[in-house]
């Protein structure tokens, strides 16, 4: 083993990843990161192992705003397979029914139909959500049920692509939250047979598409320079956000933590900041009385006199 560490960078920017099949959303990140030599870095989003497709890195000061995406709508393509069901509700648990599939094409359009809309949906026990400080797969491993809320999502499309007999192919799109796996139960219940997710792909998410993502083998083809090329801007996450351009003296303030005044400002709510030269500075947020107050800024490198003048 080599005697000296690797330096560690202090890189920020999205990096959008397609994520391969067997791997966890954690292990994916870990393995991008010693790529990248990143000091800093998190996902926006977990996609199980058995799952594929984007999943958006943040390194750096990119993480400060990864919330934003996971709390994005989502656009999934599944596969479902009828007639069975599964203890996880997808191709790894043990299969607990079978039932002959009879359903025609036009039943199952009928059926997804109804799902398109708001509606209660109850977490699966082999999810990553926690119960007293424990993920509930813990406790679904070890035989125990826990009891769950019904959380209410919405399903805005429900696009059925193929049928085979006993398999659907959706394209999914969907609020946060949604879980896949507990729709393809719900559809297969709904029929009358049974179903267990087969197959999952995300192709979108907050906007950003599946098309633009690099796997782990391109990135690791590349030369360091070209793996930082592939970097989108931190306020990237940001894109449905109104922007605020600020001035060198409310910029100055504004990074120092202090409110603003900023003319023509009718609106409140968060907003995108920036300095001179279009420089981003962080999240802020037009107050009552009309100010923009900073939220959470990047640690950008502060080139300024120590007064704005």
């Amino acid at each position: 083993m080599s005697q000296f560490k690797r330096v560690k960078r202090a890189i920020s920017g999205v990096l959008l990843l397609d994520k391969g099949y067997g791997i966890s959303s954690n292990t994916a990140l870990q393995q991008v990161k010693r790529l990248f030599q990143a000091e800093k870095a998190g996902h926006t989003g977990n996609l199980d192992p058995l799952a594929t497709g984007l999943l958006p890195l943040c390194f750096g000061e990119a993480t400060k705003f990864s919330q934003y995406l996971l709390d994005a709508d989502k656009i999934y393509q599944a596969v479902i397979k009828l007639g069975s069901t599964t203890t996880t509700g997808d191709v790894e648990g043990e299969v607990i029914s079978q039932q002959p599939v009879s359903a025609s094409r036009a039943q199952v359009e009928q059926v997804l139909r109804n799902f398109i809309g708001p509606l209660q949906q109850i977490p699966p026990m082999y999810s990553a959500l926690k119960h007293e400080g424990k993920a509930l797969y813990t406790y679904a491993r070890a035989g125990v049920e826990i009891e769950r809320k019904a959380r209410e999502i919405t399903i805005y499309s429900l696009e059925l692509d193929e049928f085979s007999g006993d398999e659907l192919r959706v394209t999914v799109s969907c609020s946060k939250g949604t879980y896949i796996r507990v729709l393809a139960e719900d559809i297969g219940a709904e029929l009358g047979c049974g179903a267990h997710l087969a197959g999952l792909r995300r192709i979108s998410t907050g906007g950003f598409e599946l098309a633009n993502a690099l796997t782990l083998s391109q990135l690791e083809q590349m030369e360091p320079g070209q793996r930082d090329a592939c970097l989108l801007p931190a306020d990237c996450l940001l894109e449905g956000v109104p922007k605020v351009f600020l001035d060198r003296e409310s910029a100055y303030y504004v990074q120092r933590g202090q409110e603003v005044w900023q003319a023509n400002q009718s609106n409140t709510g968060l907003v995108s900041l920036y300095g001179p030269g279009q420089v981003f500075l962080g999240l802020g947020e037009i107050t009552d009385a009309g100010k923009v107050a900073p939220r959470r800024l990047v640690a950008t490198a502060k080139n300024e006199a120590d007064s704005p003048s």
